[in-house]
């Protein structure tokens, strides 16, 4: 059983630890390089965000003219935009696990949406779709400010290099969009697309609860060792590359 615990929290940690790590490798680029560094940074971060990701393909889901797209993606962007940048200059700084764990209500809260749920289980319409879109936009950019945090950003130059890792993550945006646009085209032929589309819903429901606890589970773990009941020295192996990030971090600041 001690096993089992080991290999799920291994795993659980491992998947967490990757969505949020700037890799050493990641910071003797940006060091070497310049903006150019910081926009393919945050080209990546956005590819490699699945909790992101999620969210957009449900805000596109049953989205069928391309101005209407146009319209939520950019009360998104503007939301992540505007955090991004301020948190970033104004260095306010959050546990980027519970951020996270916020994202990934937003995926579950688009999903039962996309369900009806308001209507079937609450009996009301849903909020109003571009308020909640953009308010959604506000905790993305918070959670895509803590990894820009973790790079070595100096004074010199610093709202450029915010800017340029905007610009990335606007990039990385636009080429999952267009990614997800073409697989939604293509599905939509199909007679079985809105027979299905209930199955998406709540495989993406599930896929955000899943990342709700996997980010609970990591705050937990990175704060309360002890009420875990694994061997200190597997645990200390476990975390000891966030810990290392954590550590880097601080010295950088």
């Amino acid at each position: 059983m001690k096993r089992i615990l080991f290999l799920l929290a291994n795993l659980a940690i491992t998947m967490t630890a990757s969505a949020h790590g700037i890799s050493d490798a990641d910071k003797e680029g940006i060091l070497a390089g310049g903006n150019l560094e910081y926009i393919k940074l945050g080209a990546s971060h956005m590819l490699t965000g699945y909790d992101h990701l999620l969210f957009l393909f449900g805000v596109i889901f049953f989205l069928t003219k391309f101005k209407d797209i146009v319209k939520f993606i950019t009360a998104f962007t503007l939301g992540h935009c505007i955090t991004l940048v301020f948190a970033t200059l104004l260095q306010i700084q959050a546990n980027f696990y519970l951020i996270d764990a916020v994202i990934a209500l937003t995926v579950c809260y688009k999903a039962f949406d996309n369900l009806g749920g308001f209507k079937k289980h609450f009996g009301i319409e849903s909020p109003n779709l571009l308020v909640a879109v953009f308010l959604f936009g506000l905790i993305h950019g918070f959670g895509l400010s803590t990894r820009l945090q973790q790079l070595p950003l100096g004074h010199d130059g610093l709202i450029l290099r915010i800017l340029s890792f905007n610009v990335g993550v606007e990039v990385g945006q636009i080429a999952a969009l267009a990614g997800m646009w073409v697989v939604l085209i293509q599905w939509r032929k199909s007679p079985y697309f809105l027979q299905f589309s209930k199955a998406a819903n709540v495989v993406l429901m599930a896929a955000g609860l899943l990342l709700l606890v996997m980010q609970l589970h990591g705050y937990q773990h990175t704060r309360f060792v002890d009420d875990f009941p694994l061997n200190k020295d597997e645990h200390y192996h476990i975390h000891e590359a966030m810990d290392t990030n954590r550590d880097l971090e601080t010295i950088e600041n």
